[in-house]
């Protein structure tokens, strides 16, 4: 029996993604790419689950458009989809929970913009990015020229993407692309805890504060003040002065937990 080019594996709220071309470096073909947008489609109604890590098998994260597959039948790149069934961009924008990226190895292209759909990126220490959109001859639809350029900065950006250089996971960390970089086998073990870390805060809350920052990226500054002070005040009628007490108490006691 073949295996599953996406496994998933539940441990209570987190789901741990595994994208499974380890033979391919889990190249992004049409057939990954749907499944892809199947399970993250199917995640977002599972109601016991409230966050993602997504990760790779073998070498790779992904490298990006199977380019063997696109030169053999010339199958629709980047934003040119034609097909919900397979726009993993809207897939993972429209997952209302938080996607933890466990980079555990090259993530190119299409794999790096992949990267960049999640919420946080933590790498593994043989983690790569590369942007090769201007070698290859095809322009970005899935994020990168935009995404990259407000996370690390926009001349490290262009550098990157200009030259289609790899950017190694120490680098990446000091320029603020991930979070933190781990040894190969403590990567996943290390973003399942912080997946069940972020799943301990209140539910409705983690949802809504996904959403926020998310809406308020697309926004100029001063919109995105004003979307803050909205949300605030319809989301105050909600909560009352028991629940703050209470919910005041678990947070002193964390911090006490945390500082020993």
């Amino acid at each position: 029996m073949a295996e599953d080019i996406v496994k998933v594996e539940l441990d209570g709220p987190v789901a741990l993604v595994t994208l499974n071309r380890p033979d391919a470096l889990n190249a992004l073909n049409r057939a990954l790419r749907a499944e892809i947008v199947s399970v993250f489609n199917e995640l977002a109604q599972n109601k016991e689950v409230r966050a993602v890590v997504l990760t790779g098998a073998g070498r790779a994260f992904t490298a990006g458009i199977d380019l063997k597959e696109a030169g053999q039948t010339g199958f629709a790149l980047g934003a040119d989809e034609d097909s919900k069934s397979i726009d993993m961009a809207r897939a993972l924008r429209d997952y209302p929970w938080p996607i933890i990226g466990a980079i555990n190895g090259f993530a190119i292209t299409g794999g790096f913009e992949l990267a960049l759909m999640c919420d946080v990126l933590l790498a593994s220490e043989h983690a790569k990015f590369a942007d090769t959109h201007a070698r290859v001859g095809i322009v970005p639809g899935w994020g990168l020229s935009q995404k990259l350029s407000r996370m690390i900065g926009i001349s490290r950006a262009k550098e990157l993407s200009f030259t289609g250089n790899f950017l190694d996971a120490h680098t990446a960390e000091r320029w603020g692309l991930v979070n933190r970089v781990y040894e190969s086998d403590e990567l996943v073990p290390a973003a399942m805890k912080l997946a069940h870390d972020m799943c301990s805060s209140q539910p409705d809350l983690l949802k809504q504060y996904k959403a926020l920052i998310d809406d308020g990226y697309g926004m100029n500054f001063a919109a995105a003040m004003k979307e803050e002070v909205k949300r605030s005040i319809a989301h105050a009628d909600s909560v009352t002065a028991d629940a703050v007490e209470e919910a005041r108490k678990q947070v002193t006691a964390r911090g006490r937990d945390q500082q020993e």
